[in-house]
């Protein structure tokens, strides 16, 4: 992230983007050819502090395990030979010895033929036994013996010395990640520390005069750092030690002193933002300045993550992220973690996949690979995947998504119904028990949290009205939010109904125009007047709601065939709209009533509409299905809607 600078020295050097696009796979080719080979920085530590890492040294067993032959059942130590023709009809007798072996007991008396010692499941095997009877097999006899019903094999229910892991075997090799089955095995021979590829330190940088950090004021046109946070804690769940060191303006000079402090006492250096070679990016000339042979790769063909510059300075890496997040994380998981793992010891990580189909059209830009976050529902013939459609500045993607698909080069788009690979942020499908898919509103999650709370999980994606129909025609949610009028009969939602749903009453939601407090073109007018107002005055700037959104077919029955300026701004959700108002960047919108007022608007009514559900009729007997409708009816729920501002239908 960065803001352009008048400085004189920054004028001549222009908009030069990205001469040199690498492909994905030649910048990371030319990546890990200026770093490796290179030894891996080792270290000794305790069994409990080796957790997670990955072994520097094969480890060969110094003894072995069992280190004695032992018994694995509650019995007695025999000669096999004694009781071959032993049966229940023909029980054989045996002497007991005069003593009994339990675990960590060495035992002192041969088992002599026709005598037999009891002994404890892991007592050692005693000399002259070869073989354990369990006592379930045997009836006490008179003279201190007993009688066994049954016959044994030689070596039955004894575990020789080294059968587990023998004395010089490897018992782990190198690169293997220590968990805790490994440290159980090396507890098991007595190894208490081990030596493991110690985690590089990763220094994280962010840059940028607009951001600042969280739990600080944000000042208008400041942002918060979210960069310095998440890929901290990205490296240090990919084998990195990480210390974020925080956020620097675009001082050229305070930048690259602490760039040049972080490679002194750190192994890499990750940036964000500061990339894009434009006026006000400084990260990558500083870069130039601070080793050999310097930056590899600036531009890369991927979307997002164009932006991404990879360097090697003197043999450590350094890396400058795309300021957007989502741009920042995909290129750091798809071309930074593989060489952090392997500098870590660790082997390239393995992804989970899954095969989906895409419901919707998804364009792309030929000459460059791309990455698109996916969200999975459960269709009519296995899974969906949605695309996010956040874009590369929204944080909330990665955490909403359950994956991401990826578009080839060569493509300019994917088509509707594609079978495609979905990979996967998670080892395993997070297929929601209750899927929503259409219009959004604030008060959905006030009838949602119950379910949350009793363990369903949900996931509710915003496309629009038209967006969920078009989901619950195909039967990919089991309810879709919508509020649509029908202007000849004006009705709301019924008429959009086909074969296979059925209405789901939800509730009421005022609609109105927002306008900033005071604005006299709107004060004390009612819609149609506040409308031909603005309309009136070409300086008055509107907002405008997104195609497929039951209120933007409001707002063109309003304006009929006018189009005033700021028509095209379209934005997706009633909270954009009182933003752009509030912020003065448009003058009137059209939103709800909790909306105008949680942001301080000014509000006209306009219609209360309703907002329902089309219940897809062949999902109603889902349990999570039937506890939404239960809890929508609830007292609760209605309780909760009301505080809201809305009303229950």
């Amino acid at each position: 992230m960065h803001k352009p600078s008048n400085s004189a020295d920054r004028q001549g050097i222009g908009q030069d983007q990205f001469l040199t696009i690498l492909s994905r796979e030649e910048a990371l080719a030319r990546f890990e050819a200026a770093l490796f080979p290179r030894a891996i920085a080792a270290e000794e530590r305790q069994l409990a502090d080796a957790l997670g890492l990955a072994l520097a040294e094969s480890v060969v067993a110094p003894i072995d395990v069992p280190s004695f032959d032992r018994a694995n059942v509650d019995g007695f130590a025999v000669r096999s030979a004694d009781i071959a023709a032993a049966s229940e009809g023909q029980p054989v007798r045996l002497t007991l010895n005069g003593e009994t072996i339990a675990c960590g007991v060495t035992p002192e008396l041969t088992v002599l033929p026709g005598t037999a010692t009891p002994i404890s499941t892991g007592g050692p095997l005693p000399r002259g036994a070869d073989a354990i009877v369990m006592v379930e097999n045997t009836h006490p006899s008179e003279g201190d013996a007993i009688e066994v019903g049954r016959s044994a094999s030689p070596g039955q229910f004894v575990s020789h010395a080294g059968s587990d892991i023998a004395m010089g075997e490897i018992v782990l090799r190198v690169g293997m990640v220590i968990g805790s089955r490994e440290i159980g095995m090396l507890a098991a021979c007595g190894i208490a520390s081990i030596p493991v590829a110690r985690k590089p330190h990763v220094a994280v940088l962010s840059t940028g005069d607009e951001l600042v950090q969280p739990g600080e004021a944000l000042p208008s046109a400041g942002i918060y750092d979210t960069n310095g946070a998440i890929v901290t804690a990205a490296v240090s769940e990919n084998g990195g030690e990480a210390e974020f060191l925080g956020s620097f303006p675009d001082d050229e000079a305070r930048l690259e002193a602490a760039m040049r402090q972080a490679l002194a006492t750190h192994d890499m250096l990750i940036l964000s933002g500061g990339t894009s070679k434009g006026a006000g990016d400084v990260s990558h000339r500083i870069v130039a300045r601070l080793g050999q042979p310097g930056i590899i790769a600036h531009g890369i063909a991927l979307k997002p993550g164009k932006p991404l510059c990879l360097a090697v300075c003197d043999g450590k890496p350094i890396v400058i992220l795309p300021g957007f997040p989502t741009s920042a994380m995909f290129t750091f998981h798809d071309m930074i973690v593989p060489v952090l793992r392997r500098m870590a010891g660790l082997p390239p990580r393995t992804d989970a996949q899954v095969t989906a189909r895409v419901p919707l059209r998804i364009a792309s830009e030929i000459g460059r690979t791309e990455f698109v976050m996916v969200s999975l529902v459960k269709g009519q013939e296995g899974l969906v995947a949605y695309p996010t459609g956040k874009g590369s500045g929204a944080i909330t993607s990665f955490a909403q998504a359950d994956g991401f698909i990826r578009i080839e080069a060569l493509a300019d788009h994917m088509p509707a119904g594609s079978e495609t690979q979905v990979t996967l942020f998670t080892p395993q499908v997070r297929v929601p028990d209750l899927s929503i898919i259409g219009s959004h509103c604030t008060g959905l999650d006030r009838v949602v949290a119950p379910l949350v709370r009793d363990g369903f999980s949900v996931r509710v994606l915003a496309v629009g009205s038209l967006g969920g129909l078009a989901a619950a025609r195909r039967g990919e949610c089991d309810l879709a939010p919508i509020h649509l009028l029908d202007e000849k009969t004006g009705r709301y939602n019924e008429p959009f109904l086909e074969a296979g749903l059925e209405l789901v009453p939800g509730w009421r939601r005022m609609q109105g125009i927002v306008f900033r407090p005071g604005d006299l073109r709107f004060e004390g007018l009612d819609a149609h007047d506040a409308v031909r107002a603005a309309l009136a005055d070409p300086d008055c700037l509107m907002v405008n709601r997104n195609q497929g959104a039951g209120t933007r077919i409001l707002i063109d029955t309003l304006l009929g065939s006018a189009r005033p300026d700021g028509y095209w701004n379209q934005p997706r959700s009633h909270n954009a709209v009182a933003a752009a108002v509030a912020q003065k960047r448009a003058d009137w919108g059209v939103t709800i009533a909790p909306v105008a007022e949680a942001s301080g608007l000014g509000f006209i009514p306009l219609a209360e509409e309703h907002y329902d559900f089309a219940l897809v009729t062949a999902r109603k007997d889902r349990p999570a299905v039937k506890t939404f409708l239960a809890a929508l009816q609830s007292e609760e729920s209605r309780i909760s809607l009301e505080q809201a501002g809305f009303r229950r239908a």
